[in-house]
């Protein structure tokens, strides 16, 4: 009786371990993004949309993640083969860093290219009388979804305007779910991280009327020189319905990783691809994809698929080799 129980559950063993864990061979490529409401999942979904009309051969599948450390956990953990995450949270993961300080240096994921720069958003109600950062404390505000980049963002922003998450009352949101809070006043103010315009934020904006905080340029340098990976954005006029001015804060850049388990080949058909349809995928538009800004400031090895594509190219990188590494050359030939 014993082992005709145990031949009858074998199937659902099977299943289950096939739920997640190492690619199979005929499995279409797991593709990390985010929450639905931001560029990420707009930029992966588009980008199987396109592949999968040219190749079929090279589909992805598309998953909704929490975010960039979520992603690189995931990539970790054998459960995506490429993502999108931010490159101060990559800089943080490789050298294990913060969150990522238990897990020790991360290894097993590559970059492909640095997409686009990501901006650092804080939306508010116009009408709330929150005109800059410090008027945040005692607010309740949304900080971004646990194991995200914005998470980091958001405290790194705060701390550096002299406040923290005890002086607010937080909420761990995703994007769309933080647009719905703000609109129907169940919240003051959310942290955004990504390309503008942000589709969670765009439709916001259409429904109620918000403000994007800027962020000081002298608190950008002092962010900038404390933390790795952050760079002076700007979001341009009319970005956002209602949006007439344009809005000086700080961003970062949206990189492509990929499991060094994935084949050479089909990160380089995937690295070509990019290139060839930039400007038909969702991007930050003040951004113009070209060799030098996909390999320049990428806190990672690169992986050997996308280096085949930059060396045709006359553009040298650094080449995963098992370890962690955050030293990271480009040079064109």
């Amino acid at each position: 009786m014993k082992a005709l129980k145990l031949f009858l559950l074998l199937p659902i063993i099977a299943l289950c371990f096939g739920c997640g864990g190492e690619k199979s061979a005929n499995q279409a490529t797991r593709f990390g993004t985010g929450g639905t409401g931001g560029m990420y999942y707009a930029y992966g979904s588009e980008l199987a949309k396109m592949i999968q009309a040219e190749d079929s051969s090279h589909a992805l599948d598309v998953k909704t993640t929490a975010g960039s450390a979520a992603n690189l956990r995931l990539l970790r953990e054998q459960f995506l083969d490429l993502a999108i995450v931010q490159s101060d949270t990559l800089s943080n993961a490789v050298n294990g860093r913060g969150i990522f300080a238990a897990a020790g240096p991360g290894v097993g994921y590559a970059a492909v290219a640095g997409l686009y720069t990501e901006a650092c958003q804080i939306i508010v109600d116009k009408n709330s009388g929150i005109t800059e950062v410090g008027d945040l404390v005692g607010k309740k505000v949304s900080v971004g979804e646990r194991e995200s980049g914005v998470l980091q963002n958001a405290e790194q922003i705060l701390m550096s305007h002299g406040l923290t998450f005890e002086m607010l009352e937080v909420s761990y949101l995703s994007f769309a779910d933080s647009a719905a809070a703000l609109e129907r006043g169940e919240i003051d103010a959310f942290f955004v991280t990504a390309g503008a315009p942000t589709a969670a934020v765009a439709e916001l904006a259409t429904k109620k009327e918000i403000q994007i905080l800027s962020i000081a340029p002298d608190i950008q340098s002092n962010m900038m020189r404390l933390y790795k990976g952050y760079t002076r954005c700007t979001i341009p006029a009319n970005t956002y319905a209602g949006q007439t001015e344009e809005i000086s804060t700080i961003g970062v850049k949206a990189v492509l990783v990929a499991s060094t388990d994935l084949k050479e080949d089909e990160v380089t058909y995937l690295t070509e691809f990019i290139f060839k349809n930039a400007e038909n995928l969702p991007h930050n538009t003040t951004d113009k994809l070209t060799n030098e800004y996909a390999v320049q400031d990428i806190p990672a090895s690169f992986h050997a698929g996308a280096a085949k594509f930059y060396e045709s190219q006359g553009v040298k990188v650094n080449v995963y080799s098992g370890a962690s590494s955050e030293s990271v050359k480009a040079s064109q030939d």
